[in-house]
């Protein structure tokens, strides 16, 4: 098949969804598919050598018209292709099949509010959000995705997801297809494990005799950091125990709340971590206290390297999870006692060398191959809807075989 794929810009080294993209085009092209990508920026030297790149006009404007122009330029370079599936995975609309992994915009901004535990400040921060021009402008956005005259295939990686389509849109679970996430472990091979363990520990000041709890995360405030400072604060002071913080360098006002709690000495600020081996491999366990995570690949990878987790109900990778055999779910990061209470259980090494077993084993069964037979599925599905080969095709213009619903540009560009 000839397969478009659209996306803002592709740079794998940035991780998230840039990595997971050129994985998959690199799983694509081993199977003899062409592949076209449809950016603005990328590494092609990071993507298949028989990827055939479409320059898309960077977006410029304010934040909340940007998606908006990318989006309709994207349409346009598409118009020019013949491709039997195209494939969106942001803020774009009009392709075969759109896979939001950052979930949807209004779960997220749902969600957010979950951050503040004041019900006086979420009361506030709801009404300062009512009035965001940009918060507006992406709900407009997704309902052009989801709810035009020609509804996509919509992949998610998580039941909570597809459940926040029939929450927030009212999108019926069985038009919304559940393609659970995975990672390519390979990228986490343990064969240099015990001198990266020994290296970084020493690196960041870690104790030999420490039990090192990883938080891993860029948005320090939406991964729940704040309360898991005050969960530490209720951990026994006898027991060897430090929070090592890796992600993003800006670290000011968190430094200072642990200095308010009287943990200073049990918190370790490392900031960017260029390479996350280094923090999962120092580390005992990982905690995740999210807000908001569609699934998170960070609670994945932390798996495959063999780390029990503790992280949330608001996370769709705690649908991986079994508790309490690879770690704990919490309903609520602000119930800080119920996650010190986690915390307490992976000080027991013997506790936390079950559930390290039971992670592994859990990792290894949701591999990147399993989740790219699973997604083929419904490229294939795709591709025979824009066909028009499918017994009951959807409401809309028909379709024009071999181009794929997104040329049809006398009903998609408006």
């Amino acid at each position: 098949m000839e397969i478009a794929l659209c996306y803002e810009s592709v740079r794998p080294e940035r991780g998230g969804a840039e990595t997971y993209i050129a994985d998959l085009m690199r799983r694509l092209a081993a199977d003899g598919h062409g592949l076209h990508l449809y950016a603005s920026t990328w590494d092609a030297a990071a993507l298949p050598d028989s990827t055939v790149f479409h320059a898309v006009p960077a977006p410029r404007g304010p934040r909340w018209l940007r998606p908006w122009r990318f989006g309709r330029a994207c349409l346009k370079e598409l118009a020019h292709g013949l491709h039997d599936v195209s494939l969106g995975f942001n803020k774009t609309w009009g392709q075969d099949i759109l896979y939001p992994q950052g979930g949807l915009h209004s779960a997220s901004a749902a969600h957010n509010l979950r951050k503040h535990a004041s019900s006086p400040v979420r009361r506030l921060a709801r009404v300062v959000k009512a009035l965001d021009l940009a918060h507006w402008s992406f709900a407009l956005l997704e309902h052009r995705q989801y709810l035009g005259r020609r509804r996509p295939l919509v992949v998610v990686n998580s039941r909570m997801v597809r459940e926040h389509f029939q929450r927030f849109l009212g999108v019926s679970p069985q038009e919304v297809r559940v393609v659970p996430s995975a990672i390519d472990t390979d990228r986490f091979e343990e064969h240099d494990r015990p001198r990266r363990r020994v290296e970084w520990r020493e690196h960041w000041g870690l104790r030999p005799e420490e039990t090192v709890a990883l938080f891993a995360a860029m948005n320090y405030r939406l991964k729940g950091l704040e309360p898991l400072l005050h969960a530490v604060r209720l951990l026994p002071e006898e027991a060897p125990f430090r929070l090592l913080v890796v992600g993003s360098p800006k670290t000011g006002p968190y430094e200072r709340l642990a200095r308010r709690l009287g943990i200073a000495h049990r918190v370790r600020f490392a900031g960017y971590c260029p390479d996350m081996r280094n923090g999962y491999f120092a580390a005992e366990f990982l905690v995740h206290p999210t807000f908001y995570d569609p699934c998170s690949l960070v609670v994945l990878e932390a798996l495959a390297c063999g780390l029990p987790v503790i992280t949330t109900r608001y996370n769709g990778a705690a649908e991986h999870l079994t508790p309490p055999h690879e770690g704990y779910v919490v309903a609520d990061p602000h119930e800080h006692a119920r996650m010190a209470w986690a915390m307490t259980q992976l000080l027991d090494p013997a506790r936390r060398s079950a559930c390290a077993q039971a992670a592994r084993r859990t990792a290894a069964a949701w591999t990147f191959e399993r989740h790219y037979q699973q997604l083929m599925q419904v490229i294939r599905e795709a591709a025979a809807r824009a066909s028009g080969s499918v017994s009951n095709p959807p409401s809309g213009p028909p379709a024009v075989r071999g181009v794929g619903a997104t040329q049809q540009r006398n009903w998609l560009l408006g």
